[in-house]
């Protein structure tokens, strides 16, 4: 009550000026009109008192801001308009205007208007704010956000957006550094130290994950904290607690092939092969994805700990059927090689890898194994 109180009071002291001109205005029953909100009642009001021609900036910056609070968007415009044309360069006559056409959709135009006022003050922080929102490419977008989180780096929408933002760019380290500067402002944000967890992942920051993820569970439940949790969990190597957090998720209906994917991963890696097994069939019924293929390399290998060869090859090839990968390639070669006792299809396989540019530095390793198995096999 006491802002809104505040806020007659200026209103109606700007009406008090305008009344030094003309005494035709009735400033009770103005203030009735502001205290019941009745803004389109209030501009209907004003009109009577001046005629449409006006001049006087005051009456009309009047008469915009009560059709604005009324929402006629229209009629605000136009009474804005005419300010701007009698009195350019008016930042709050811009930022008025760029609302309206915020507000009708009209992006063009609310962002001409905010970019008319980082021309006239190039430290705006609001301005470069709003223009973010109306970016036309990612780049132009970080450029905006970059700027105000420059002038306000404690801003927490700011801060938020410009994270988002390069962490789809994948710069994760200025994202990280952005969210920690706002966080620092304020440590109970914890909007802020959500999004903080993927981009810490990311950076392999698997403790901090853990230990702002502890502290938001506390506060809500979240399948995002959960899920950004358990992959620092198998990061880590704490294998009964990622499976502990996707089980969860599970049971409440939330998992996707990602957390299926990390409990298979972990069921191997603690031996279990038999849940192993199950969830790496649940991920791949889960969805069909550019990843599939990974997915049924992952249950080959899975089959081949278990010293089930024959299924093995049946999902390496499976895998296969959703487009090409080195790493089956690879195994394939190593399946038929080593386990299978087939040297010409092992022969086959590690060519087959060799010819589809593996990474010369990541798979050194595999690359000179493949040419060396090659040579003895012929």
């Amino acid at each position: 009550m006491m802002k809104i109180g505040i806020c007659l009071c200026i209103i109606m002291s700007a009406f008090n000026n305008i009344t030094a001109q003309s005494a035709k205005i009735d400033t009770e029953k103005l203030l009735e009109y502001y205290e019941t909100q009745r803004y389109a009642d209030a501009a209907q009001y004003l009109q009577t008192i001046y005629s449409g021609d006006t001049q006087d900036i005051k009456a009309l910056s009047q008469i915009a801001y009560c059709h604005m609070m009324a929402g006629k968007l229209p009629e605000a415009e136009k009474s804005y308009l005419k300010i701007n044309t009698l009195q350019p360069n008016n930042l709050p006559t811009l930022f008025s205007l760029a609302s309206i056409n915020s507000r009708r959709g009209n992006a063009s135009n609310a962002r001409n208007y905010l970019q008319q006022i980082i021309q006239i003050d190039s430290l705006n922080f609001n301005a470069y704010k709003q223009l973010a929102i109306y970016a036309e490419t990612p780049e132009s977008k970080l450029n905006y956000l970059k700027k105000a989180n420059a002038l306000n780096s404690t801003d927490p929408d700011v801060a938020y957006d410009l994270s988002i933002t390069y962490s789809g760019l994948k710069q994760y380290l200025p994202a990280y550094d952005v969210l920690k500067t706002a966080i620092a402002a304020d440590t109970e944000n914890f909007t802020l130290q959500q999004a903080l967890l993927p981009v810490a992942n990311q950076l392999t920051k698997y403790p901090e994950v853990i230990e702002i993820g502890e502290k938001l569970l506390k506060n809500h439940a979240d399948v995002n904290v959960m899920n950004d949790m358990g992959q620092a969990y198998f990061y880590i190597k704490d294998y009964q607690k990622c499976i502990m957090l996707y089980k969860m998720l599970e049971d409440m209906g939330v998992q996707n092939e990602g957390t299926l994917y990390f409990m298979a991963l972990s069921y191997r890696e603690l031996k279990d092969y038999n849940n192993a097994a199950i969830y790496a069939q649940k991920t791949i019924d889960e969805a069909i994805s550019d990843h599939t293929n990974l997915y049924y390399a992952a249950l080959a290998g899975i089959y081949e700990a278990k010293n089930q060869y024959n299924e093995a090859l049946t999902a390496y090839k499976k895998g296969l059927t959703f487009g090409i990968s080195n790493i089956i390639y690879y195994r394939l070669g190593l399946l038929y090689d080593l386990n299978l006792k087939q040297p010409k299809n092992a022969a086959i396989y590690y060519q087959m890898y060799l010819k589809n540019n593996p990474d010369q530095e990541k798979e050194k390793d595999q690359i000179a194994y493949a040419k060396g198995r090659m040579l003895v096999l012929k």
